[in-house]
């Protein structure tokens, strides 16, 4: 078995074609999309044998002036990680992965799994969060009466408002955008540049959407919603903290899910959350099932524990952000969250 490093995208379009089934986020639009996007350097690492694709791990190199540099599979995404025939497939594949991280000197390699494996060279893991996914019924209908009452009702009142709900590509980005850098300013949390998005809609090539919910014409909630191999998932969504007496958080996941049904999916992923946490009841209430996130880690210096975003020496620059202008956020920020893994 031959395992080598290729640099994206070679051996990409060979691996798309081969019998094994793939994971949802080792997708070409997903990977060149997010390199493009954040301007990041791509790695593929791929196991062949007898001229057959039996494994692979794509990577990208995180870095940026703040917190140092980093090998990710995969930022932005929930998943990634490796793919691979076996358990000594995929064992090869993290030796060259770790192999790789040296020879960068990044802090750490992070492999966003959802089935640990088994190597000596992982010393971290983590596994506080959750995958939410909702397993899709043929209709909206079938989905509607699914709900508890409580929850019909929440999504009926948003029409007490007038909102207006539509969907768009390009031509809604610039509302989806102004929603989303607002809401990340609120929560503290520095923004993604408009470019990662653009990159994004037009790698799918129309399987990835915007919706977006206006009151009197203006956007007070938008989400990216991206469709793949029966698979709907929403990777970015924000409303107006002080639009919340609206619903209009709970009318757009509304028409999310009823446009994931009509798209033929099969499931919708809301994404990960903490246990117990506010998203997480959030996503449970629309039938959301948990499976686990397994996060394993190559340390080589630090801890993955000092990146999270609720440690100590984070918390201040939290409330720091809170209080800056949109506009500077805007311009700082992406170059800021393009170096965090």
């Amino acid at each position: 078995m031959d395992v080598e490093i290729l640099d994206w995208p070679d051996g990409w379009q060979e691996f798309e074609t081969s019998a094994y089934p793939q994971l949802n986020a080792h997708r070409s639009a997903w990977i060149t999309g997010i390199a493009n996007g954040l301007s990041h350097q791509s790695y593929l690492i791929q196991a062949k044998e007898n001229d057959s694709v039996v494994g692979l791990l794509p990577l990208m190199l995180v870095k940026g002036p703040i917190f140092g540099r980093f090998l990710v599979s995969l930022p932005y995404v929930n998943t990634g990680g490796v793919w691979a025939r076996d358990e000594q497939v995929a064992c090869r594949l993290i030796d060259r992965g770790c192999d790789l991280a040296d020879q960068l000197d990044v802090k750490y390699l992070e492999l966003r799994h959802e089935v640990p494996v088994a190597h000596d060279r992982l010393n971290f893991e983590r596994t506080d969060k959750f995958h939410m996914r909702l397993q899709l019924p043929r209709t909206a209908q079938e989905l509607l009466k699914s709900f508890k009452s409580k929850h019909r009702s929440q999504i009926k009142k948003s029409g007490d408002y007038d909102l207006e709900v539509e969907f768009g590509v390009e031509d809604r980005l610039d509302d989806f955008y102004s929603v989303f850098a607002r809401n990340m300013r609120d929560l503290g949390t520095p923004v993604f540049s408009k470019r990662l998005f653009a990159c994004l809609l037009q790698e799918f090539h129309g399987d990835a959407e915007i919706c977006i919910v206006r009151m009197d014409g203006q956007p007070i909630a938008s989400g990216l919603l991206v469709h793949a191999d029966g698979i709907s998932e929403v990777p970015s969504a924000s409303s107006l903290r002080e639009f919340n007496r609206t619903n209009a958080n709970m009318l757009m996941y509304w028409h999310l899910l009823q446009r994931s049904i009509e798209r033929g999916s099969r499931v919708f992923d809301f994404g990960r959350s903490s246990e117990s946490s506010g998203t997480y009841r959030f996503k449970q209430q629309w039938g959301a099932q948990p499976s686990p996130a397994v996060w394993q880690y190559y340390v080589r210096s630090g801890s993955p524990e000092e990146m999270r975003p609720d440690s100590d020496g984070k918390q201040r620059l939290v409330k720091v952000w809170q209080h800056l202008p949109v506009s500077l956020t805007k311009w700082v920020g992406p170059t800021i969250v393009r170096g965090i893994p």
